[in-house]
């Protein structure tokens, strides 16, 4: 009986530290990019904004959080060449119009859920702050050991960025500016 009451007392021992705990992965903010895309009614515009910081949380292969920082003050057009209007727009999607980056020069996303949809792949809800205004997005993540990979579709209007917005002012006609923009983020730890 004492065998078997150490037998058992060492397989709950056993099972009880073989938990995997939380493994946080930092990004490389130096290897990794975020590409916007921004649209018009007559035509669109693209450009890229640096990571800050970030980290992803893994319990064994499989995402369980995350957090972000963007530096919103490098955002810049890649669309147009010096001379030619990318200072003018540059300028114009970091004054108050658009994201304010003088006085919010980051953003922030922080997951809020990680739902697995496939081997690899996750449905990430997060919230997003923006000009100091958060809401819930939703996207899906893919990852590998090294790498992850995300499209996010944002509605500008609810971090309060209204300008040439449709669904705010009338007779923009060709001025108007769609409300959602796309990020393309790829990331590597």
């Amino acid at each position: 009986m004492t065998n078997l009451k150490t037998i058992a007392i060492a397989l709950l021992v056993a099972f009880g530290t073989a938990t995997i705990t939380a493994q946080t992965k930092k990004v490389d903010e130096t290897k990794s990019s975020i590409s916007w895309l921004g649209k018009k009614v007559t035509g669109q515009h693209e450009g890229t904004i640096n990571l800050k910081e970030g980290a992803l949380i893994f319990k064994g292969k499989n995402v369980v959080g995350g957090n972000f920082t963007v530096d919103m003050t490098s955002m810049t057009t890649t669309d147009l060449k010096a001379g030619q209007g990318k200072e003018k727009l540059d300028g114009h999607l970091k004054s108050e119009d658009f994201f304010g980056t003088e006085k919010f020069p980051t953003s922030t996303l922080v997951f809020k859920t990680v739902a697995a949809k496939s081997a690899g792949v996750y449905t990430i809800t997060a919230d997003l702050t923006v000009k100091g205004i958060t809401n819930p997005v939703t996207f899906d993540l893919a990852t590998t050991a090294n790498f992850a990979t995300a499209n996010v579709k944002i509605n500008r209007t609810k971090y309060d960025i209204k300008y040439g917005s449709g669904s705010f002012f009338d007779n923009l006609g060709n001025k108007a500016i769609y409300d959602d923009f796309d990020l393309t983020v790829n990331l590597k730890f």
